[in-house]
């Protein structure tokens, strides 16, 4: 595939195509904002699900940089073709690997389906012969669907409320002017329900820790989290009350149940983040206009994924006191739910029309922020120059300890 121009192709603001070369200026940028290591102590040996995108992209980052991790990242991206780029993680991927290669890191990156048995085989066969034990688990996977290993059944999640209909406002853009439109959606029944359960709660989580568990892979002091999100009143129909919801409170009863499981030897929770733009959370009804009041409203005082990261990994390196809340739960969006700031994102949402939108929400900082999840609109990438789409995904170093092993190609 030779090196050409490249024309966003997107729908209202979602986008369905992506760019190498602004994907890995986005995480450049990451790296910059990520804080220097403090001192020479050795990194821990960490597994990072969800390396690609959002919070995990954020954490692996940090955790690379600023705290010399080593280990495995798993993140399932399309490869390019000759007709469609490759998914934007794949190119974040790709920068992810290079910036860890020359800070010396031991870290290699592994492209697969996490919730298959097979890549779970996988990834402890790379664990076991590269670093024997692991320290750390952190588990950041939003997905359409998942199969069950057990059954064979593919379910299929969705975002609806739960017991009534949910109506609110929501952000549009019609030829990238953004108004007010009115979002109607049914409610989920329970075989909903349970299918989003399956697929977003705990259960390939767990599935997880029983393996690399039975292999005798977790090391003594072993930590693992799970990230979830709680948020604001204003969305709680369509996302905490919701089936979404009842996915997060799944993982939470799982993060207790595996750390009972854990006790005397590690700790397990759940981490609940603030908003932020990621290519998850822009499919979720509401959050557009939300997430743009938001930024608003907390200005200075909004904190990006680098910082929340930066904030969950000195917890999990004795830096900072985890701090959980009386659900065990660590809690890094005290910035998002303090309740003048929610206070003043009601009054705004409240007053919200589309002749007042532009002056009450960040709705130009929003849509580049879901540009840039693509690699557009990136401040100082040259989108007239040519550019190479088949990026290759990562050489993993473990490949050259294990004769036989076969790398990934998508």
């Amino acid at each position: 595939m030779n090196p050409r121009e490249i024309k966003p192709g997107n729908r209202g603001y979602l986008y369905v195509n992506s760019h190498p070369t602004g994907c890995q200026a986005v995480v450049n940028r990451m790296w910059e904002r990520t804080p220097d290591p403090v001192g020479d102590r050795p990194g821990p040996v960490a597994l990072v699900i969800g390396s690609s995108a959002g919070y995990g992209l954020a954490a692996t980052l940090v955790g690379l940089r600023a705290h010399r991790m080593r280990g495995l990242g798993i993140a399932y991206e399309a490869p390019a073709t000759e007709r469609r780029t490759a998914g934007a993680g794949w190119y974040r991927t790709a920068r992810t690997a290079e910036l860890a290669a020359g800070a010396g890191a031991d870290f290699s990156f592994l492209n697969g389906d996490a919730f298959s048995d097979g890549v779970k085989d996988e990834a402890a066969d790379l664990l076991a012969a590269r670093f024997g034990t692991i320290d750390l688990l952190i588990y950041s996977v939003a997905a359409p669907r998942r199969t069950d290993p057990l059954t064979g059944v593919v379910h299929h999640s969705v975002i609806k409320p739960l017991g009534a209909d949910y109506r609110a406002k929501t952000l549009v853009f019609e030829d990238g002017v953004p108004r007010i439109g009115e979002l109607h959606l049914p409610a989920a029944d329970e075989e909903e329900r349970d299918a989003t359960v399956r697929v977003m709660g705990g259960a390939d989580w767990q599935r997880w820790i029983d393996v690399l568990q039975s292999r005798g892979l977790l090391a003594d002091g072993f930590r693992t989290v799970a990230l979830s999100y709680v948020g604001s009143d204003i969305t709680a129909p369509v996302y905490r009350s919701g089936t979404i919801g009842a996915a997060k409170q799944h993982l939470e009863d799982t993060a207790r149940a595996i750390d009972t499981r854990l006790k005397g030897t590690g700790r397990a929770h759940t981490v609940v983040a603030g908003a932020a733009v990621t290519q998850a959370s822009t499919a979720i009804p509401s959050i557009a206009l939300y997430t743009s009041i938001l930024h608003r409203v907390t200005g200075e005082g909004w904190q990006d994924t680098v910082e929340q990261a930066a904030a969950l990994w000195s917890r999990l390196v004795g830096d900072a006191e985890p701090d959980p809340d009386d659900r065990g739960r660590i809690r890094l969006d005290g910035w998002e739910m303090d309740p003048g700031v929610q206070a003043a994102v009601r009054a705004a949402w409240d007053r919200a029309t589309t002749d007042t939108i532009a002056t009450g929400a960040d709705t130009a900082w929003f849509r580049e922020q879901v540009g840039g999840l693509y690699g557009w609109d990136v401040p100082g990438v040259d989108y007239g120059a040519e550019a190479g789409t088949a990026v290759p995904w990562p050489a993993s170093p473990s490949s050259e300890a294990r004769p036989g092993y076969a790398e990934p190609v998508g």
